[in-house]
């Protein structure tokens, strides 16, 4: 009975995220097109050339509002700090606002979301770089991961990770720049794979749900709630993103997210399964690396017609909702996988 009833307060906390971001879905929508917050379409690849062959694609996508992920962050802000409120009156035995578990996820949600709307912004008024530089926004994102890990070192305590039939592998110092790794990453890569309606948002609904299996097994039941109201915002958000989309996530919900992602990843000491659970993730950007480096490498010769690669297979004929539902499939098959060696690991 101990934990039927922890389950049915993170079901409730979940459909009520998703209700609240369902309902005010409209109106955000509304004042997006008021203030013109549409997206502008990159004109240039990473490495300078012009993107004719992206823009040939998604031409008629320009315009589109973007800043969708700032309606998922912000109810996820609401249920928590409600939640808050419900426990001082007597409603619900327990906050959502837990030191131990959720104030550093949720810090790391607003602040990456904060970064990434910045970005969205400039990008929407078209400055010169449309959007953030790629240098100052690295560093404000490495020096955020940076400060992360001294925090879970030196304060927490964290100096090992745990691999499958090896157990806890002390890294002492190590663990410092692994956990800046993996923020750095799992931010770009959930980043890189926003290019299409539904994607980004498609995928992520699972890889959290995978983290909110795994906290719950363990033991650390608001966490897993804390995923699950993440998942309820982001399907209400997924509502108006699948083809075609009223709007997009924008770089303040996929930095925001994927950041998320990572910490919750190494809170839960399950960093070892966010290759697999995000393996999407980390082959959108794995074809980034090699386009770039083939092209520098190989004196502009491509390995592909476009990177990232779900941009590649609509320029060789797949429909954009084929790409999206078979990279969907793709990812389902290899959540439940990470899941289940996440299950094994712990017994």
């Amino acid at each position: 009975m101990n934990h039927i009833f922890p389950l049915s307060i993170i079901v409730f906390s979940m459909l009520a995220a998703f209700l609240i971001a369902i309902s005010f879905s409209p109106l955000y929508l509304k004042f997006l097109h008021q203030h013109k917050l549409g997206k502008n379409l990159r004109t240039h690849d990473t490495t300078g050339a012009l993107a004719t062959i992206f823009r040939s694609l998604h031409a008629k996508k320009e315009g589109t509002p973007t800043m969708g992920g700032i309606l998922i962050w912000l109810t996820v802000l609401v249920v928590v700090l409600g939640s808050r409120l419900l426990s001082f009156w007597g409603f619900i035995p327990k906050s959502l606002l837990d030191r131990g578990e959720v104030y550093l996820p949720l810090f790391t949600l607003i602040t990456m979301g904060i970064l990434g709307a910045i970005d969205d912004y400039l990008n929407i008024i078209q400055s010169k770089h449309k959007g953030l530089a790629v240098k100052p926004k690295f560093f404000f994102i490495f020096l955020f991961a940076a400060i992360g890990a001294c925090w879970f070192y030196f304060k927490l305590g964290y100096a090992s990770i745990y691999l499958p039939y090896l157990g806890d592998i002390h890294l002492g110092l190590w663990y410092i720049p692994l956990f800046i790794f993996i923020i750095l990453a799992s931010a770009n890569a959930v980043n890189i794979t926003d290019g299409l309606d539904g994607l980004a948002g498609g995928l992520l609904v699972p890889a959290f749900g995978a983290l909110a299996i795994l906290a719950y097994v363990s033991g650390l039941f608001t966490l897993s709630t804390f995923c699950a109201v993440i998942i309820g915002a982001t399907l209400a958000f997924l509502w108006h993103n699948v083809p075609p989309a009223k709007f997009y996530m924008g770089d303040t919900g996929a930095l925001a997210l994927g950041a998320t992602l990572g910490v919750i990843s190494m809170m839960t000491n399950f960093a070892f399964i966010l290759p697999i659970i995000g393996s999407v993730f980390v082959i959108e950007t794995l074809s980034v690396i090699i386009q770039v480096s083939s092209k520098k490498l190989r004196h502009g010769k491509k390995v592909f017609k476009i990177a990232p690669l779900h941009h590649h297979f609509e320029a060789i004929g797949w429909t954009e909702s084929q790409v999206v539902m078979r990279a969907w499939i793709f990812g389902g098959f290899f959540t439940c996988a990470g899941i289940v060696l996440g299950l094994l690991a712990i017994n």
